[in-house]
C-alpha cells in the first residue's frame, strides 16, 4: 500500500473531519434542545460521539497505510490524544464564549471545532497513528 502525500492525508483527516464534525453538531442540537441537556454536557456527548466516528474513519481512510493490530491501545491513545484536545478544548472554549460572553452555542462550537482540528491531525499523525508505534500484522 503507497504512502499518501501529508497534503492528501490532511484532505482525507478533513473529510472525515467535516462528517464527524456534523454529526457533533447534530448531537450538540439534540442533546441541548431536544433533551435540554446543560450546554456544557451536552458539549461533551457531542464531542464523544465525533470522536468515536473519527477514530473509525481516521484507521479506515486517513492513516490506513498504518495497520495495528493493537486497535484498543490506539483508541486509548486516540481519546488521550485528540480526545483531550477536542474535549478540554471545545468545552473552554464554549464556557467562555456561550458562557461568558453569551454568543450562540452552535457557532460557538463550530468556531472551536477550527481551532482544535490543526492540533488533532498533528496528534493523529505523531502519536496515535504514528509509524512507529503501528507496526503492520505479521503472518
Amino acid at each position: 500500500m503507497s504512502r499518501p502525500s501529508a497534503f492528501m492525508r490532511w484532505m482525507k483527516f478533513n473529510g472525515v473531519g467535516a462528517v464527524g464534525f456534523a454529526l457533533q453538531l447534530s448531537v450538540l442540537a439534540m442533546a441541548r434542545a431536544g433533551l435540554g441537556l446543560n450546554y456544557l454536557w451536552a458539549t461533551a456527548l457531542a464531542v464523544e460521539a465525533a470522536l468515536l466516528h473519527n477514530f473509525f474513519w481516521h484507521e479506515k481512510i486517513t492513516w490506513r497505510d498504518r495497520e495495528s493490530s493493537q486497535r484498543l491501545k490506539r483508541l486509548i491513545r486516540f481519546h488521550l490524544a485528540n480526545g483531550a484536545i477536542s474535549l478540554v478544548g471545545n468545552v473552554a472554549f464554549m464556557r467562555l464564549l456561550a458562557g461568558t460572553l453569551m454568543l450562540n452555542y452552535l457557532a460557538v462550537n463550530v468556531v472551536s471545532t477550527l481551532v482544535c482540528s490543526l492540533a488533532n491531525f498533528y496528534a493523529g499523525d505523531l502519536f496515535v497513528f504514528a509509524r512507529s508505534l503501528s507496526p503492520p500484522d505479521s503472518g
